[in-house]
């Protein structure tokens, strides 16, 4: 069966074209979105990532609100930045980029984020309301992409069953609760594997949809999925 790229650049532009229309709106009504970015070090990817996020916020009329700050601050200089962000009304929301430097409690500065400000949906408030099924609260960005762009292409979620490699707070948890729930696009079965499983094969051999999020290329190769025969599958 021939692959199918699914193409993510195909569904950032509809998503864009949707934040101009809401946030055209908005600006009639005299309000413009603030987001938030911190960061700290000189970590490329980091500086990469924060660097496009500016970007697309100025690309949809969103004001970008940026504190970078040196590998060496102390935490509680870190933890000063994040208390601003919280009691500064320009800011709808922001993003703490992580990873943090060695010396930093990226798990407390995280901690010290306004659930309501939690651009990422990472914050334990919003993790619970996660696995609770609350719908209005932030959600995890990067599964919730993941969950878009199988929307997007026509995958069946419902009732499938969706192995994902890796158990990480940014993308393995949350997706595998987002894509459990009982709710539309969702109401999947969900493995969760990750480096330490024993036998990986066996378990994506048996997924309709197979996420490859443990940080390592080519986790997954040819031999590892379609055991099934007739199976759509997917991989991510």
């Amino acid at each position: 069966m021939a692959a199918t790229l699914l193409d993510g650049n195909a569904l950032l532009e509809n998503v864009k074209d949707d934040l101009r229309t809401r946030i055209k709106a908005l600006g009639e009504k005299g309000i413009t979105p603030g987001l938030g970015t911190i960061l700290v070090g000189d970590d490329p990817p980091s500086h990469a990532y924060v660097r496009l996020k500016r970007e697309d916020s100025a690309e949809i009329g969103v004001r970008s609100i940026h504190t970078e700050l040196p590998a060496e601050v102390s935490q509680e200089e870190l933890l000063a930045v994040i208390r601003r962000y919280n009691d500064d009304p320009d800011v709808d929301a922001f993003i703490l980029q992580v990873p943090l430097p060695d010396h930093l409690d990226a798990e407390s500065a995280l901690l010290a984020i306004d659930p309501d400000k939690d651009a990422d949906g990472l914050h334990p408030v919003n993790l619970g309301k996660l696995v609770m099924g609350v719908r209005d609260s932030p959600r995890p960005c990067t599964p919730l992409g993941i969950q878009a762009l199988l929307v997007m292409y026509n995958v069946p979620i419902e009732g499938q069953h969706v192995v994902i490699i890796g158990r990480g707070l940014t993308i393995g948890r949350p997706l595998a609760n987002l894509l459990s729930l009982k709710e539309e696009h969702a109401n999947a079965t969900v493995t969760v594997c990750h480096t330490g499983t024993h036998f990986l094969p066996q378990y994506t051999k048996e997924a309709d949809i197979i996420v490859a999020a443990a940080g390592r290329p080519s986790i997954v190769t040819p031999d590892m999925g379609a055991a099934r025969r007739g199976c759509d599958r997917r991989r991510l």
